[in-house]
């Protein structure tokens, strides 16, 4: 029996991998003015970074425990071994929700074969990994061999990303009431990252979009290792800015020869508080070579 993969909306892959790996994908909730959506089920990233450009802003909260009971009930009574790979746990209490319903029902269930992955990543990034262990499980790999691979992966999966916008970055905390506005006067971009605790990170301040995706790429070299980028799957995603995604892979392509890509717009539950025109890259760092 085939091992099942279940995620949550966080990890933003393209629905036609979803579907084509059999994947289930359990969604984030977004709020707007009090009123509660689904992450890309009632409502669509598009709209939400249409409205937010008008001024809207967007909250998200966890996955209700009742829909973890619900999901993980149905593991229960397949038998069938699965694994539910989280939200980064730096980010979000998704992980610990999963944890603690899973943990409630093992005396209901004491056969449930069910592994919980912490992430530490977010969207594409995370996507990244979801799209392996998919990859995997159709392939018949077994929960021990894909989950031998998440271990990997959740050590080395690099996320250097910029925002368009810093006052999103106020509202999220990440910056104070003068940096956002001095930075909006300067036209500067933050790069930021997720370290390996699974956290937000800045790492640097660009002034101007054209040098900041200059930038990116320096980083990729400087923690990628040119040689092994070629032969990866890079991940790339957007707030609503395709056209942006397409250049940083354009230029990505003509320095590392790259050919795999998973590009993917970013979905409420990040883009909420990343906001329109987030440029994101995500690739594996040159330690595991060490």
């Amino acid at each position: 029996m085939n091992v099942k993969i279940i995620s949550d909306s966080a990890c933003d892959l393209p629905e036609e991998i979803i579907e084509e790996l059999d994947i289930d994908i359990l969604p984030i909730v977004v709020i707007k003015d009090d009123k509660e959506y689904l992450d890309k089920v009632t409502i669509d990233p598009k709209i939400m970074y249409d409205n937010m450009r008008k001024g809207a802003v967007y909250k998200t909260a966890q996955i209700p425990p009742t829909v973890f009971q619900e999901e993980f009930e149905k593991v229960a009574k397949s038998g069938r071994p699965t694994i539910y790979i989280a939200f980064s746990s730096g980010l979000s209490g998704t992980y610990q929700t999963a944890v603690m319903v899973r943990d409630s029902l093992k005396d209901k269930y004491p056969e449930m074969d069910l592994d919980i992955v912490d992430s530490r990543s977010a969207s594409v990034g995370f996507g990244v990994l979801v799209h392996k262990a998919g990859k995997m499980a159709k392939e018949g790999k077994s929960k021990q061999e894909i989950s031998k691979m998440l271990d990997f992966y959740v050590k080395h999966i690099e996320h250097i990303f910029t925002v368009d916008d810093m006052e999103t970055l106020f509202r999220g905390g990440r910056v104070t009431r003068t940096q956002a506005f001095v930075g909006g006067l300067l036209n500067i971009k933050p790069v930021l990252d997720i370290p390996e605790d699974g956290t937000l990170r800045p790492v640097e301040k660009i002034r101007g979009r054209k040098k900041v995706l200059g930038r990116m790429i320096e980083i990729m070299d400087e923690r990628g290792g040119h040689a092994d980028l070629k032969n990866q799957t890079i991940g790339i995603n957007h707030g609503d800015n395709l056209e942006g995604a397409l250049k940083l892979k354009e230029m990505i392509e003509e320095k590392y020869g790259c050919t795999d890509f998973i590009i993917n717009i970013i979905g409420c539950a990040i883009g909420a508080h990343s906001g329109p025109g987030t440029l994101s890259v995500f690739f594996l760092n040159k330690k595991y070579e060490e």
